[in-house]
């Protein structure tokens, strides 16, 4: 049974706060960049296909757009069919309206994936790092709420969990960053 209702939880964010960093949960534009940030540091500089796992309106897209990242095709995924809309509108990219803890997801080299997670429960969780993994070639990054809080909202992972997951999913190499921001971590499995 999910922690919440995912779509309830964004779309009233949504109409309380905008189209903004806070629209999708988060504390500011300057926390989300950073955490996008991390992201890209551990991405190449020279990419063919990234899938965005829960892109909500296509923000790291628009953020990648600042860097001098090469990228050839950009996959935005989300399970909301409202942010499907305005990711499609905001980038104009392929954007797929899909559940990545229960369908089919394309292959990519890369696939990214910023606090899409923090809602989920532990067993989702581990679902999606899981899909997301086996459908990357070269790696599957992530950031997500560290510690070991107990919330009725949000998802929190220990370092120690992460690593749990990454033996189960027999990951070649794992790189942790954790350095940036209280309770945040950004993870990259790489294969």
């Amino acid at each position: 049974m999910p922690r919440i209702d995912s779509e309830k939880f964004y779309l009233s964010s949504i109409h309380k706060h905008g189209l903004n960093a806070q629209g999708v949960h988060w504390i500011s534009k300057e926390t989300q960049e950073l955490r996008f940030k991390m992201i890209s540091n551990m991405l190449p500089n020279k990419i063919n296909t990234l899938v965005d796992a829960g892109c909500g309106f296509g923000d790291f897209y628009t953020y990648l757009q600042t860097t001098n990242l090469e990228l050839n095709k950009y996959i935005g995924i989300d399970s909301i069919h409202k942010m499907c809309s305005i990711a499609s509108k905001n980038t104009q990219q392929e954007i797929i309206l899909s559940d990545i803890t229960k369908d089919t997801i394309p292959h990519a080299e890369y696939y990214v994936c910023s606090g899409a997670m923090n809602i989920l429960n532990n067993f989702e969780t581990h679902l999606f790092i899981r899909n997301c993994f086996n459908a990357s070639t070269k790696a599957f990054i992530f950031n997500i709420l560290h510690g070991d809080k107990q919330s009725k909202i949000y998802n929190y992972l220990t370092k120690e969990h992460v690593l749990s997951i990454a033996n189960k999913l027999q990951v070649p190499r794992v790189e942790i960053q954790d350095n940036y921001m209280q309770n945040d971590v950004t993870v990259g499995f790489f294969i």
